[in-house]
């Protein structure tokens, strides 16, 4: 059985872990994303694999990496948080320092690939895949590929403009996302916006208080619309929601009951399904990817 070194890299912290070629976790950790310096990021990643290597024999590292990515350079155009690793070409620098074989994915295409392998998409050859966190990100299935775009931009639903009415742009990052319900909760409560709120307090205040319940209702109605403009140009066989938000139990009646609001979802309903893999999917999309590229 061939194992691999399998890296979901993030904002805030790197994780990383050993995989069989099936996709099982033979274990896992993780340690802080250094975002300034591109020498302490790489070596971080390398000791990493050469730690791994000690007690397995490693026959290749994927990785799950935001921003651009040119995945058949490993070219990372624009790397987001990750501002140590802008305009940089981490596949060929690992593969020139491991002497191992290298592959590099978007982090939100991982979630799309990892559900295609072995979660809710395996059966499905066209669906989306929406996660909802700080921001909004995608993933695209069309004919059983992955849709990755002319420039590699493919599957950016964050910047869809959902927020027309406003008389201004608005895109899904900044009124769809768990980031923006929080916001909003706590501008209505006058809450100093650097207080940390987990987004279960706001639905749990929708009970006793209206104007909590309008906010969560404008969120939803900015979301659904946004899920109904992409059921209209895909005409995917279903949508997958992932993110922390999406455990909540109600949430896909919540979204369902704002689609069903618009006058033609009856003609494009799609089922809406939660996404299998929740904290681990970076790192087998990842692989996924690493086992699939051409």
């Amino acid at each position: 059985m061939k194992h691999y070194v399998s890296f979901d890299i993030g904002g805030t912290k790197v994780k990383h872990g050993i995989l069989s070629e099936s996709g099982v976790i033979m274990s896992k950790n993780s340690y802080p994303t250094n975002t300034q310096s591109n020498e302490s990021f790489i070596n971080s990643m390398i000791e990493t694999v050469k730690d791994y290597q000690k007690t397995a024999a490693i026959h290749g590292v994927a990785l799950s990496f935001p921003g651009f990515i040119n995945t058949k350079t490993g070219y990372i155009e624009m790397a987001g948080a990750i501002e140590a690793l802008q305009q940089t070409n981490l596949k060929k620098v690992l593969e020139k320092e491991l002497l191992l074989s290298v592959a590099i994915e978007n982090d939100a295409n991982c979630v799309a690939l990892a559900e295609k392998f072995l979660g809710n998409a395996q059966d499905c050859q066209d669906f989306i895949c929406l996660t909802i966190g700080t921001g909004i990100g995608g993933g695209i299935f069309v004919n059983g590929q992955l849709v990755r775009g002319h420039k590699w931009r493919a599957g950016e639903f964050g910047m869809m403009n959902v927020g027309s009415i406003c008389d201004r742009y608005q895109n899904m990052h900044e009124v769809c996302s768990t980031r923006a319900l929080i916001e909003a909760y706590k501008t209505y409560n006058k809450i100093p916006q650097d207080q940390v709120i987990e987004g279960h307090l706001v639905f749990e205040e929708t009970e006793h208080g209206p104007h909590v319940q309008e906010l969560v209702d404008r969120w939803l109605k900015y979301l659904s619309d946004g899920i109904f403009n992409l059921v209209c140009t895909l005409n995917p066989e279903k949508v997958l929601i992932g993110g922390g938000v999406s455990q909540r139990e109600e949430l896909l009646a919540l979204i369902e009951a704002k689609l069903k609001l618009i006058p033609v979802w009856k003609d494009f309903r799609t089922p809406l399904d939660r996404c299998y893999f929740k904290n681990d999917a970076g790192l087998i999309g990842a692989l996924y990817h690493f086992l699939n590229q051409e």
